[in-house]
């Protein structure tokens, strides 16, 4: 935000619009039941800067989440997952805001340690791994983020999980 000096105590925003799309992250699962977070830079051109979350990104027109999701790994952690698989997908319709429909796919990657022990954050201010109670207690998640994660903590709470 800044001051406007023009006599009146006015604030002016300057920001950018944030650029949105489809989007594909990762609920990284460390071997001893943990999950490894990213904690977004605190830069106001993204969304919820500041906050912890899945590590992912956009998917690029005309590429599969699965391998967008591969590229974005390899890029903010040096990361190499052998298998990916499918857990939720989040829709957001922005109709209201004259916008279309996208979407966040969610997929269940396994970490070992020695993998996090290697791992090199390239993007973001910060990685850790929590436990369940931990992340969905006491962290600032991104909300899109937090519900994943509750869903996988806590999904036998609304129904069958497998």
């Amino acid at each position: 935000m800044k001051k406007q000096n023009d006599g009146h105590s006015a604030f002016v925003m300057a920001r950018e619009h944030l650029q949105i799309g489809n989007a594909a992250a990762a609920i990284i699962l460390v071997e001893d039941g943990r999950y490894l977070l990213q904690l977004r830079d605190n830069i106001e051109s993204i969304w919820y800067p500041g906050h912890w979350g899945c590590f992912g990104g956009g998917v690029e027109p005309g590429e599969e989440p699965v391998r967008a999701l591969r590229r974005e790994l390899r890029e903010e952690l040096s990361f190499e997952f052998t298998e990916a698989r499918f857990f939720t997908e989040l829709e957001f319709d922005l109709a209201g805001l004259g916008l279309d429909r996208y979407y966040r796919k969610y997929y269940l990657v396994r970490m070992t340690l020695a993998e996090m022990d290697c791992s090199r954050l390239a993007e973001g201010v910060g990685l850790a791994a929590f436990d369940g109670d931990t992340m969905l207690g006491s962290l600032d998640l991104s909300p899109y983020d937090a519900f994943a994660l509750f869903l996988h903590t806590r999904g036998f709470r609304i129904g069958k999980q497998g």
